[in-house]
């Protein structure tokens, strides 16, 4: 048996489903060579306008990527200014080192996920001592139309490895300068005393000549500390809290939803459809609040309104 065949077969993509060898073999080839196959393709709409491209992989390349995911790219060290996909890692993570500073420079990548390319992806598993050809078959199995795919469980984790050389570079440049420096998936923060077109300057350099990426300039922003300073919609001004208007808006459910009652506050709003299951509709709805409020206490977990929002939500899951 070649290594190729021994090493897949020892990664166990697909779960131990009860195949042969051989078939198991088969099935790999014939997903990496066709795996376009496998997507489907979701459009969302931002909040701020425009539209968003999903492609959701069916349940058996799902499977496969969720193996590569924690058998393979699961064992790569990240950058430390890295934050985003990593387990235990909360959002206010990319948020805290940001804290009551003069300014604030926020960047983004262009066209992030799109513009990692096969080969990129290709290096990442290469530096796992694997044989090359189970190189290129985890290579194909994880990108689309030669891209990484955004909606694959394992596009994060791989944008993360893929950026680590330039995090780890303009990380050090940073530090030398006294300047804060953390990344959440193509989103850049960077807070201290400095000249904001140095740094852009830096970035674009690093990023054009290590990655071949480039800014996305309509979404660069400086903002000094007399103004709102939000980072991954986090107030940092002083401590991470969430934004005074969306933490009203928050509580203002929680209590509508005591008043009137869940299904009449959601008829209300415009939300409840009818001629579905009002029990179901009701259900996701509220386990859809309760996780809004559990993301507010990972910023603030000393929060006693939202403490006890969290109870009153979960008294009315255990109503229904």
């Amino acid at each position: 048996m070649d290594a190729t065949r021994i090493t897949l077969l020892a990664l166990d993509l697909f779960g131990s489903p009860g195949w042969s060898a051989d078939k198991e073999i088969q099935r790999l080839y014939a997903l990496s060579n066709h795996v376009g196959r496998h997507y489907r393709c979701i459009i969302l709409s931002k909040r701020h306008g425009g539209q968003r491209m999903l492609l959701a992989p069916d349940y058996l390349l799902k499977t496969v990527q969720r193996n590569i995911l924690k058998n393979v790219l699961s064992r790569f060290p990240l950058s430390p200014f890295a934050t985003a996909y990593r387990p235990g890692c909360p959002i206010v993570s990319n948020a805290q080192p940001h804290c009551q500073q003069s300014q604030i420079l926020k960047l983004d990548i262009e066209n992030f996920f799109d513009s990692i390319s096969w080969l990129q992806v290709w290096r990442v598993f290469s530096q796992a001592q694997l044989p090359r050809n189970v190189v290129t078959i985890l290579t194909w199995l994880c990108c689309y139309n030669d891209a990484l795919p955004q909606g694959a469980p394992t596009s994060p984790a791989i944008s993360n490895l893929v950026m680590r050389r330039f995090d780890e570079c303009i990380g050090a440049w940073c530090q030398t300068r006294g300047i804060i420096y953390t990344r959440y998936c193509d989103d850049m923060t960077f807070s201290g005393h400095f000249n904001a077109r140095q740094v852009k300057n830096k970035v674009c350099g690093l990023l054009a000549e290590l990655l071949g990426l480039s800014l996305n300039q309509r979404k660069s922003c400086l903002v000094a500390a007399c103004k709102r300073q939000q980072v991954t919609g986090i107030v940092v001004n002083h401590k991470p809290q969430l934004a005074r208007e969306a933490r009203r808006a928050l509580r203002q459910e929680v209590h509508l939803c005591q008043k009137y009652g869940v299904i009449s506050h959601l008829s209300h709003r415009g939300e409840l459809d009818p001629s579905c299951d009002l029990h179901a509709q009701a259900t996701a709805y509220l386990y859809a609040l309760q996780g809004r409020i559990n993301w507010l206490l990972q910023i603030n977990p000393e929060d006693e309104a939202f403490k006890q929002a969290r109870e009153s939500v979960k008294r009315m899951l255990v109503a229904w």
